[in-house]
C-alpha cells in the first residue's frame, strides 16, 4: 500500500506532461480535472456517476463545509470521505478565495482574516493555522494553503502585498501541517498580471520544498492570453518532480491551453454551473439548449459518447426539460459537461504519450471551430 505522497512523470509532449499522483486513496493520472463539490456533493451528480465518469479525485470547500455542517460535525461523522460516500483522494481548498470574495464583510491583517458568514451574519476567523485544523479536520488528501487572492486589475502595490502576505502565510501554514504522510500541502504561486512578483513568489515557495504548487489568482476576469503569459512565467520556476495546479480553471480551450503550457490539475465549477443553465459541452464545441432550433431535433448530444445523458436523450427532450425549469434538465446536462471534461482529460493524456499532443490540439480546436454535427 502507498504510504505518502508521491509524483511521478510519465511522458513528456513539448511542456505538456503525462504523470501520476499516488496516495493512499488512490492515483491520480494526470493532466486532471478536479469536479467541484462545494459543499460536500458535486451538484446534480451521485458519487458512483463521477467515478464511472472516470473522475479519480474531487475538489471540498473549506469555506463552505466550515460554515455548513461544520468541520467538527464532519470530523465526528468520520471524514468528508465517509460522510459523502467518495473513497478517493479529496482536495480542499483553503478558504482563502471565498473569503476574501465576501468584499465588505472582511477585515485583514497579518494575523488572520475575519468574515461574516453569508448564511446568517455570524462573525469568523480565518488564519493559516485554523485553516490547516479545518482541512484537518475534514481529513482531505490535499489541502492547500491559505493566500490572499485578489480581483483583477489591481495596483502594483496591492498584487505584491497580497503575494508577500500569501508568502508569510504559506510558512505558517507549512509550519501547522508539519510532517503528515500521505497527505499533501500545496503552495499557490501569487501576483496578479505581475511578471516580477509571479517569479518571486514562484522561487520563494519552491524554497518551501512542499509538496505540490498551484497557481492563483488568475480566471478572475483577465484576458486569456494574459493568464497564459503568467503560466509560461510561471510554470518555468516550479520543479518539474511535483505537480503543478491551475485553480479554477476553467474552459476546454483554457485546459487545453495551459497543459501545453505545463500545467497538471485543474477545477472549475464551469461544467456543472454551465449544465444547470442549459448549456452542454461536447466534441462539437458548447450547445446552448435553450435555444428554440432544438424544440424538435430528435438527435442526443453526441451519439458516440459513452454518458447516457449524451446518446439516449434527444434534444427535443433537453430543450423542453430545461425551458419547464425541470431538474432533470440540469442534471442531465451535468453529467454530459463532465464526462467530456473527462473524456477530454483522458484524451489529453493518451494525445501525451503518442507524443502527438499538437496534432490533437490543432484537431480538436477545428473540430469545435467547425461547430456542432450537421442535420
Amino acid at each position: 500500500m502507498i504510504k505518502d505522497f508521491q509524483f511521478k512523470k510519465i511522458a513528456q509532449d513539448g511542456q505538456a506532461r503525462r504523470g501520476e499522483i499516488t496516495m493512499p486513496r488512490g492515483k491520480i493520472r494526470t493532466p486532471a480535472f478536479m469536479p467541484v463539490g462545494t459543499a460536500g456533493t458535486v451538484k446534480a451528480m451521485y458519487m458512483d456517476q463521477l467515478e464511472s465518469l472516470g473522475a479519480d479525485i474531487i475538489l471540498g470547500n473549506t469555506y463552505h463545509l466550515m460554515l455548513r455542517p461544520g468541520a467538527e460535525r464532519v470530523a465526528r461523522l468520520g471524514g468528508l470521505h465517509e460522510f459523502t460516500r467518495w473513497q478517493k483522494p479529496i482536495l480542499t481548498d483553503s478558504g482563502g478565495f471565498q473569503v476574501m470574495s465576501l468584499g465588505g464583510l472582511v477585515k485583514l491583517n497579518e494575523k488572520n482574516v475575519t468574515f461574516q458568514s453569508h448564511i446568517d451574519g455570524a462573525y469568523y476567523e480565518m488564519s493559516p493555522e485554523r485553516s490547516i485544523e479545518i482541512q484537518g479536520l475534514l481529513d482531505s488528501d490535499i489541502q492547500m494553503q491559505l493566500d490572499q487572492c485578489i480581483a483583477l486589475p489591481a495596483s502594483e502595490n496591492a498584487m505584491e502585498n497580497a503575494m508577500q502576505l500569501s508568502l508569510r502565510w504559506a510558512e505558517r501554514c507549512k509550519n501547522a501541517f508539519g510532517e503528515q504522510r500521505g497527505k499533501a500541502l500545496f503552495g499557490i504561486v501569487q501576483g496578479g498580471d505581475n511578471i516580477r512578483l509571479r517569479e518571486q513568489s514562484a522561487k520563494a515557495l519552491t524554497d518551501m520544498d512542499l509538496k505540490g504548487y498551484a497557481i492563483g489568482g488568475l480566471a478572475v476576469g483577465e484576458p486569456q492570453d494574459v493568464m497564459l503569459a503568467m503560466l509560461e512565467v510561471t510554470c518555468p520556476l516550479l520543479p518539474i518532480e511535483k505537480p503543478r495546479y491551475l485553480m479554477g480553471v476553467g474552459t476546454p480551450d483554457d485546459i487545453l491551453k495551459s497543459v501545453a503550457r505545463g500545467i497538471d490539475m485543474f477545477d472549475c465549477v464551469m461544467p456543472t454551473r454551465a449544465g444547470r443553465h442549459g448549456l452542454a459541452y461536447t466534441r462539437f464545441g458548447k450547445i446552448n439548449l435553450r435555444n428554440a432550433c432544438h424544440a424538435e431535433d430528435t438527435r442526443p448530444l453526441d451519439p458516440q459518447s459513452e454518458c447516457p445523458a449524451a446518446r439516449e436523450y434527444s434534444r427535443a427532450y433537453l430543450h423542453h426539460l430545461i425551458k419547464s425549469g425541470e431538474p432533470l434538465g440540469g442534471m442531465l446536462l451535468t453529467w454530459n459537461n463532465l464526462a467530456y471534461y473527462q473524456y477530454l482529460m483522458q484524451s489529453i493524456r493518451e494525445a501525451i504519450e503518442a507524443q502527438k499532443f499538437n496534432d490533437f490540439c490543432i484537431e480538436t480546436m477545428r473540430v469545435w471551430e467547425k461547430g456542432d454535427v450537421s442535420l
